[in-house]
């Protein structure tokens, strides 16, 4: 998310070196070689726009077109009247519908609830006790849900802190930026002092700022929500936090460090981007671009580094060859050098890894899961679902003695899609986290067909152990490859892994969602602004533009609905795009693009309980879409409407309800323009609270 610079503020902060060099078909590919005819973007760009030529999907959509679920409406219409685009600084929603914003960045929630201080004056110590900055992934958990109740008037809302934006956290509001001598900001003068260190309670105040917040919430009533303050469950997760590395990684040699010589435990949880709950009632977020919190002083980098773009690896930038000097924050710079801040510097001592923290970044790239019902819990690392850019996690519907299934995406370009199979069983009864311990990692190759495989990643078994044993002696990208040590070694170096299994690359696969009638599986694919750069694939069929800002959607179907199969039926559901910008199927146009629901970068993605697909944007905020925004989708006809925008310059990420739909809480992450209170002199990120103002079903 937010992947392009909105603001000099974030430094750059989701930057993502394009690190897969492997020659593996790209996606692009994959679809041109299905196009049997072309279609006109009707927009100002002018340019053509591919179509799919359908293959019907087997068990994509329901047995009838009754899409009636046991929910509170009776199908997936969408009965409100779509919104039209803005660039004011403010959110909008449909008529008869109301919003309000909750839980902003710096909101009292544990301790002594220290209040939020406009001049940026509170300490780390008092940001630890408040909610985080730059909200992302949430999800409600009903107050009662551990006890079968589906509560939708109190519960557990929780949610991640991607990351942050210095000027706006820190006190010193007279900041300015500085750049380096090829033109690419590298700080902010106050952030440092004279001696090119940093003040560690800012230091201690950024790290709190990230993770996740667990917020015990209730309404009132009059219909209005608040935190129930004093409540045991209201709780902090930060970029310090003590947590457990769980799974085959746990105990590997390569994630050896002074402060865990066994390997078995680390430090924090840092950039959060989208998440996933489990069916037994758990929280997982997800490690996105944790890669720029690491400073290496070296270009020469252990793959396990390098195939991510930890910052010792030069990269292009605008033809400009840049070596980071430090990480993106410069944590590893606090004065007091504690050994909290010191493990952000990677770069390997004199003597072994349980001197040193050589091996801190390989604790981080996984999913966390964090029990939000058990406060003094300690969170856990689930290093069996692969270690990358992870976007979020999206569980398929369990079904009791059968395997759990979940879905990632690879969140930069040129990346992959994951798919998990638990070796044991689920049962209701007895599931837990430890379903995510043992399992088999796939990773998706979309055929030209129409069909696509899930390739295992796993040295047990014969396909791929062939293909390792092919590749030891070569270079796979830019990585002369050596083999793997064991599964812990393939889990680490997932990526390449994956490179190896012969995996097609995506244009940024972001979050994923499960159709909870059909059961079908949906991804974002955001866009790749490398499209047609020197160096990268060119224009095609699938992406006419030279650098592709649009992005699209995928689904598949796995074969005979069952999500534990390895092989499965896929199309795209829609092209993003300006006006007239249609999405082919059979010959037939399915969706073409007006007024009412144009957008570009989807990223977002979630299905409400009665099966209405809900997109978010985070693009240009050019015309014609102008601010980010959020639309509802019919998965049946794939009628599509605009349903929210957001204030100026925010990205709409992070969306649930309560379970009867009634209430929805929305994030809105990286605003400007001092929302969304116009009196205070820095913007806060803030949920926003939308509900019908009959009390009905939101999207109905």
């Amino acid at each position: 998310m937010a992947k392009h610079d909105l603001d000099p503020n974030y430094l750059d902060p989701n930057y993502e070196p394009v690190v897969n060099h492997s020659d593996n078909t790209p996606f692009h590919q994959v679809l041109a070689a299905r196009m049997q005819r072309r279609t006109v973007m009707k927009g100002s760009v002018g340019a053509a726009l591919a179509s799919v030529m359908g293959l019907g999907l087997a068990g994509c959509g329901s047995d009838d077109d009754d899409t009636t679920t046991t929910g509170n409406v009776a199908s997936t219409d969408l009965g409100f009247k779509a919104v039209a685009t803005s660039n004011a600084n403010e959110v909008v929603v449909p008529e008869g519908y109301s919003s309000q914003a909750f839980l902003p960045w710096g909101t009292p929630l544990t301790g002594s609830y220290p209040e939020y201080k406009a001049d940026g004056t509170n300490t780390g110590a008092e940001q630890e006790q408040q909610v985080g900055m730059h909200h992302d992934g949430v999800h409600f958990f009903p107050i009662d849900q551990k006890a079968g109740g589906n509560s939708s008037s109190e519960g557990l809302l929780v949610m991640n802190h991607e990351y942050i934006n210095q000027r706006a956290l820190l006190k010193h509001t007279n900041t300015i930026p500085v750049f380096d001598e090829n033109g690419k900001q590298n700080g902010w003068t106050g952030v440092k002092d004279l001696n090119g260190k940093r003040i560690s309670d800012d230091v201690r105040k950024e790290i709190a700022a990230h993770g996740v917040s667990v917020v015990h919430i209730k309404r009132d009533s009059e219909g209005t929500w608040d935190v129930v303050f004093g409540s045991p469950f209201n709780r902090r997760i930060t970029g310090n936090t003590e947590m457990d590395i769980r799974g085959p990684v746990r105990g590997y040699s390569k994630l050896i460090t002074k402060y865990s010589p066994d390997a078995t435990e680390t430090r924090g949880t840092l950039n959060n981007c989208a998440m996933g709950p489990t069916p037994w009632g758990t929280y997982l977020a997800a490690e996105e671009n944790w890669h720029g919190y690491f400073k290496h002083d070296s270009l020469e980098l252990p793959r396990e580094q390098a195939r991510h773009g930890v910052s010792g690896q030069s990269y292009e930038d605008d033809g400009i060859t840049i070596k980071p000097a430090s990480s993106r924050y410069d944590w590893e710079l606090a004065d007091s050098q504690e050994d909290q801040y010191i493990r952000f510097d990677v770069t390997p001592g004199t003597g072994t890894a349980k001197d040193d923290y050589r091996n801190e970044a390989n604790t981080y790239g996984y999913m966390v899961e964090i029990d939000p019902f058990t406060p003094e819990s300690k969170p856990q690392k689930r290093t069996a679902l692969g270690r990358f850019g992870h976007e979020g996690v999206i569980f398929a519907p369990v079904k009791e003695g059968q395997p759990v299934v979940c879905y990632s995406g690879d969140d930069s370009r040129f990346e992959y899609i994951y798919k998990f199979v638990s070796s044991k069983p689920y049962y209701a009864a007895t599931a837990g986290g430890y379903l995510l311990d043992e399992g088999t990692l796939y990773v998706a190759r979309f055929n030209e067909d129409g069909t696509g495989d899930w390739l295992a990643l796993d040295l047990d078994n014969a396909e791929f152990k062939a293909k390792v044993d092919a590749a030891v002696g070569t270079t796979v990208g830019d990585v002369a490859f050596d083999g793997f040590e064991n599964q812990a070694d393939v889990l680490l170096n997932t990526r390449l892994a994956a490179d190896i299994a012969g995996a097609t690359t995506m244009d940024r696969p972001e979050w994923g969602a499960v159709d909870p009638n059909s059961g079908q599986v949906y991804f974002t694919l955001t866009n790749n602004s490398n499209r047609g750069k020197d160096g990268y694939d060119g224009v095609n069929a699938a992406n006419p533009n030279e650098i592709n800002r649009t992005g699209h959607i995928i689904r598949w179907s796995e074969e005979g609905n069952d999500h534990t199969a390895t092989g499965f039926e896929w199309d795209i559901f829609v092209f993003a795009g300006e006006q007239g910008t249609e999405t082919v199927v059979d010959d037939q146009v399915i969706v073409s693009l007006t007024d009412d629901n144009i957008f570009n970068s989807p990223d977002g993605l979630w299905f409400d309980y009665n099966g209405r697909l809900w997109i978010q944007t985070d693009g240009s905020d050019a015309a014609p879409y102008q601010n980010n925004m959020m639309l509802a989708a019919n998965p049946e006809t794939r009628e599509i409407k605009r349903f929210f925008v957001g204030p100026v310059g925010c990205e709409v990420t992070g969306v649930v309800s309560t379970p009867d739909v009634k209430t929805m809480f929305v994030n809105i992450q990286h605003p400007d323009g001092n929302w969304p209170d116009a009196t205070d002199p820095r913007p806060r990120d803030a949920t926003v609270i939308v509900t019908r103002d009959d009390g009905g079903v939101v999207g109905a």
